[in-house]
């Protein structure tokens, strides 16, 4: 039979035969480069959803904490809340006695009896702090006895200050940054938004993709397999790998090779989708069906189609009415690895998500991590770029009780039960929270400002990470000489020579300029003590007062020496009441179990507190030499001369340094 003789010519049989789709075949990056410039991805517009409503999404927005937690001073043992200096000299050999306070202080129960010299009261866990009290002891370390006059606690060991003691704002602060805009809400993250009052949040809206499978050849799974069809598996491998990476996944099932059919499915998709997904769409065996239903569809129209890869050559990349839309191979391999390869990222920047990344990573131990011998013990690390190379494991600085533990680690080192320490250097798997996470950019460990929040935010909308990690200024400046972090905030005064923080440097560490903040005496307004004096002169006539009682702060905060050059040798009422933030000082004016302290303008305007300036405060950051030249760093001194974040610092009281 000639072939003249054997069918009718098809007009269009040249330019299938040519397959002129396949006429340029690009390699994998500037296929990628391609795609990404036309569509030009970013986050979708947010929406607001009910707290539990927003697992697994994607913050649209900072998140600042309305309110402390915990609210105010609480035991976290059962015991006796008491003054620690009627406690000095207790032994076995000479107890101290003190009279029981007639009530007990359980949770929820606000105290209406202060704790006096030589009294103490019954204080159940998570009971707020009765006035006058610096710390509590364990019950079961202590003795009664019954007198005709009173109800007696025998001591027979001191307590220190602040022994036992949750202060306000120790695990969030008021005003603080409790969440970033790009952090994806988990279990840990619910917690910790429940824990101050939230319960809706602006979320980054899930991209909607539309999966299409096309083939005559093709069936849904459940149905019943006729002779020479196959099932679809396409389909729901691509919805489901949509929904594992942030997206919402509308299956438009199966079209057959029909061109009008095709073209009107596409339609509707890209109407009801922000992406469109297709896999297939050989028109018989003859062609790519496909191809020829998106070049009528409207410019650009395809472009990409042909890319170097095995498997995945026939991947198909367009933008189409402004959305992207992507035809992937038909065989399930060929299809799964170009979409993990093209799309995914694609899903996961529209969702507002990073990139991918593995559930465990190897790395190294910076310094002796102790544990308790007999127990398997999981330790919360953070991960640290180290400046020879590798990962450090760096374990956090907050305790079971606090909320903000999780979220400032990557994951947790499980310590073996008869293992009594791990030595600095020790090689250890670090099994992450999440694995679709990122690591941070940028690691600063130090004092907290609101200020750094601003500076953090501004890298974050530049697509920067940054994990902060509020250990202090002392604790910061050790990490900074350990090498484990990249900045050390510190606001640091030397007595000796009435400096701020270089006098604290060390070889291999710098200091870059930050602002400053202004420090005065905090009350709450109306106090006649204090309103319409002069700092100075309010703190000369407060200690010399019985019935005034101060917060004080921690040794080796900056502001703690201002306050000792101050009073000297005087020790008022309250001088053992030593909380570790600005945060928590305020809360103890503005809820009453404090008559004033020494805080920050900013933190006083969050709390609606009286000020009067000080001193001015310098806070800056201390860096590391071996990461000066890193991206990150580089960045962060940019924002820092940046006139928008210039003038959100101005905006918070705070005088950034510098032009």
């Amino acid at each position: 039979m000639s072939p003249t003789a054997a069918a009718p010519a098809r007009p269009d049989l040249a330019a299938i035969a040519r397959q002129e789709q396949f006429l340029e075949v690009v390699d994998r990056d500037e296929a990628m480069r391609r795609f990404l410039a036309a569509i030009e991805p970013e986050p979708l517009p947010a929406e607001t959803v009910a707290l539990l409503d927003a697992l697994g999404r994607v913050l649209a927005d900072d998140i600042a904490a309305p309110v402390d937690a915990p609210p105010f001073d609480r035991s976290v043992v059962d015991g006796f809340a008491l003054r620690a200096v009627d406690t000095v000299g207790a032994s076995e050999a000479v107890p101290k006695r003190l009279v029981l306070n007639g009530e007990v202080l359980a949770c929820g129960v606000v105290a209406r009896i202060e704790v006096e010299p030589g009294t103490a009261t019954v204080i159940a866990t998570g009971a707020a702090l009765p006035r006058g009290a610096d710390a509590v002891v364990l019950v079961e370390e202590t003795e009664i006895e019954e007198t005709d006059a009173a109800t007696v606690l025998v001591l027979r060991r001191p307590a220190a200050p602040g022994q036992f003691i949750g202060s306000a704002g120790s695990d969030i602060a008021r005003g603080e940054t409790l969440l970033r805009a790009g952090t994806k809400v988990g279990a840990r993250e619910v917690a910790q938004l429940a824990a101050v009052g939230i319960d809706r949040v602006a979320v980054v809206r899930r991209p909607v993709v539309a999966v299409l499978s096309t083939g005559d050849e093709l069936v849904a799974p459940g149905a019943v397999l006729r002779p020479g069809a196959i099932y679809d598996a396409n389909g729901a491998a691509v919805a489901a790998t949509v929904i594992e990476n942030g997206g919402v996944a509308l299956p438009f099932g199966i079209v057959g090779d029909d061109a009008e059919a095709l073209a009107a499915a596409m339609e509707r998709a890209l109407d009801a989708a922000d992406l469109v997904v297709l896999s297939g769409g050989t028109s018989k065996g003859a062609g790519d069906l496909s191809t020829r239903v998106i070049a009528r569809l409207g410019s650009p129209g395809i472009l990409v189609h042909g890319v170097a890869l095995k498997p995945g050559k026939p991947l198909c990349l367009a933008k189409v009415r402004g959305k992207p839309l992507v035809v992937l191979p038909g065989f399930p391999t060929s299809a799964l690895f170009t979409f993990h390869s093209f799309v995914v990222p694609v899903i996961r920047t529209l969702a507002g998500l990073g990139a991918r990344r593995e559930a465990e990573v190897e790395a190294v131990l910076p310094a002796r991590l102790a544990s308790e011998r007999g127990r398997s013990e999981f330790v919360m690390v953070s991960l640290v770029e180290r400046p020879e190379g590798g990962l450090a494991a760096v374990p956090t600085a907050k305790g079971s009780g606090a909320v903000t533990a999780f979220t400032q680690a990557d994951g947790f080192v499980e310590v073996p039960a008869l293992t009594t320490a791990l030595e600095a250097g020790t090689p250890v798997t670090v099994r992450l929270f999440d694995a679709g996470g990122r690591a941070p950019d940028l690691v600063v460990a130090g004092s907290h400002c609101l200020g750094l929040d601003v500076v953090a935010g501004h890298l974050a909308r530049r697509g920067l990470a940054t994990r902060i990690l509020a250990l202090g200024s002392a604790a910061g400046l050790a990490a900074a000489r350990r090498g484990e972090c990249d900045l050390a905030p510190v606001h640091l005064f030397d007595t000796a020579t009435g400096r701020y923080n270089t006098p604290f440097l060390v070889p291999g560490l710098g200091l870059i300029p930050g602002w400053r903040r202004m420090q005065g005496v905090v009350f709450r307004p109306g106090d006649a003590r204090f309103e319409g004096r002069e700092a100075a002169e309010a703190i000369a006539a407060a200690i010399v007062d019985p019935a005034m009682v101060m917060v004080n702060r921690n040794p080796g905060s900056g502001t703690r020496a201002l306050i000792d050059a101050r009073l000297g040798a005087t020790r008022p009422k309250g001088w053992w009441n030593q909380p570790k933030s600005h945060n928590a000082v305020a809360a103890a004016v503005a809820r009453g179990s404090a008559d004033w302290g020494v805080s920050i303008r900013t933190v006083a305007d969050l709390y609606g507190l009286g000020f009067l300036p000080l001193a001015e405060e310098h806070y800056d950051f201390v860096s590391v030499d071996a990461r000066s030249g890193h991206p990150a760093v580089l960045a962060f001194r940019e924002a820092l001369a940046d006139p928008g974040v210039r003038a959100r610092l101005a905006a918070l009281g705070l005088e950034p340094v510098g032009s």
